[in-house]
């Protein structure tokens, strides 16, 4: 059971990354980026560490929410645009919302002393320890969350620049609808595009509610959550099952806990991701136009999702969709409607109809019925007694 649920959180995470990558609306690359974290919280239950994928859980709520509650922001300030294409150079405009989602992201991509770090880092603690002493499938997720790592840097900077940093791109941006969605006209009536502006504090003063435990939830509980006895008696773990008790033996504290990070493999792939996308959407953006075109099959498969949309949608809710129209017709309205209900209303109706012509209302046509009846009856009663 523990080797399936590992084999899908480490499908799961890589899978949603990927798509995250080639994502344009700004929810979308945090929704996709919440279903990879959700994988590499089962990655730490499959492992064995189930209490570090709740740590990774509750760690996650700060900054997700932080970074969720700034794309609104980001929404509310580019008027309901949602493109990041359409954005650029927001900082300067939206400063307090262009902050607190950089603690977001810091704290997503796993950068040492934020919350994300502790949580992140011992789940890839956790998977290389089972992977030295399991099976392919233990390595196969030690190696999931590693790459898993270097694709969440990589999508979230890119989400940051091409965001608030670079070109403005909203004054050329053209709305959904064919018209142009910033555009207004002002006092003196001349036409010209909207610029950006920060939101309300009723948003922004939540944003910083939630950068401070981004920044800080995990140095405070990392000690007791993952190596005291917050947990004590939920889940019996046996020793030779605890995947986090050599990391256990060398916590020396949160402090050193994250210095040491500095000297993982995971800040190095992070670091990667985030040069790898500082160089291209902060320097040579067009080199991303040029790869996508050069990869125009693979991005293909990840706008599509790997087809999934198309099979459930179009598949199982399509023919799902298909059965209930078919139950429909043939059932509701062919069945119930048409032979229950209106069937029956046409069978009282037809013998009504033929019914009523005996009721003519004549006294002789009544005594005429009375005296064949009578026949009928002295007719019966002749035959019985023969």
């Amino acid at each position: 059971t523990s080797m399936i649920v590992a084999v899908v959180g480490a499908f799961t995470a890589i899978l949603a990354a990927s798509i995250a990558l080639v994502q344009n609306d700004i929810k979308r690359v945090l929704a996709y980026s919440t279903v990879s974290q959700l994988g590499f919280m089962f990655i730490a239950v499959g492992v064995g560490a189930w209490w570090v994928g709740i740590f990774h859980l509750m760690t996650h709520a700060f900054f997700k929410a932080c970074l969720f509650l700034g794309a609104g922001s980001v929404i509310i300030g580019m008027h309901h645009d949602q493109d990041i294409r359409n954005m650029g150079g927001l900082r300067k405009y939206m400063p307090i919302t262009w902050i607190t989602m950089w603690v977001g992201t810091l704290a997503l991509t796993g950068m040492p002393f934020l919350s994300g770090f502790y949580s992140k880092d011992s789940i890839i603690e956790a998977a290389h320890h089972a992977a030295e002493h399991g099976g392919w499938v233990q390595q196969y997720g030690y190696w999931a969350v590693l790459l898993g790592v270097f694709v969440t840097s990589f999508y979230s900077f890119r989400l940051l620049y091409l965001t608030f940093h670079g070109q403005e791109r909203f004054r050329h941006a053209h709305g959904h609808h064919g018209h142009d969605a910033h555009a207004h006209d002002d006092a003196h009536g001349h036409h010209g595009p909207v610029e950006p502006h920060e939101s309300p504090w009723v948003v922004t003063l939540p944003l910083v509610l939630l950068a401070i435990p981004s920044l800080l939830v995990g140095f405070f509980t990392a000690g007791p959550m993952l190596f005291g006895d917050f947990f004590e008696g939920s889940i019996i773990v046996r020793e030779a099952h605890n995947t986090l008790a050599a990391v256990a033996e060398e916590f020396h504290g949160a402090a050193a806990f994250a210095r040491h990070g500095f000297f993982q493999p995971a800040f190095g792939l992070a670091f990667a991701g985030f040069a790898l996308a500082t160089y291209i959407y902060l320097f040579n953006p067009r080199l991303a136009d040029r790869t996508r075109k050069a990869l125009s099959w693979p991005t293909r498969v990840l706008e599509n999702k790997y087809g999934f949309d198309t099979l459930w949608i179009g598949g199982f809710a399509g023919s799902g969709r298909r059965l209930g129209q078919l139950l429909w017709k043939r059932g509701d309205v062919g069945l119930i409607d048409g032979v229950a209900v209106n069937g029956s209303a046409w069978l009282v109706d037809r013998v009504a109809g033929l019914v009523r012509h005996l009721q003519s209302g004549y006294l002789y046509h009544y005594a005429f019925a009375m005296i064949l009846g009578l026949i009928v009856l002295l007719g019966a009663l002749l035959r019985a007694q023969s």
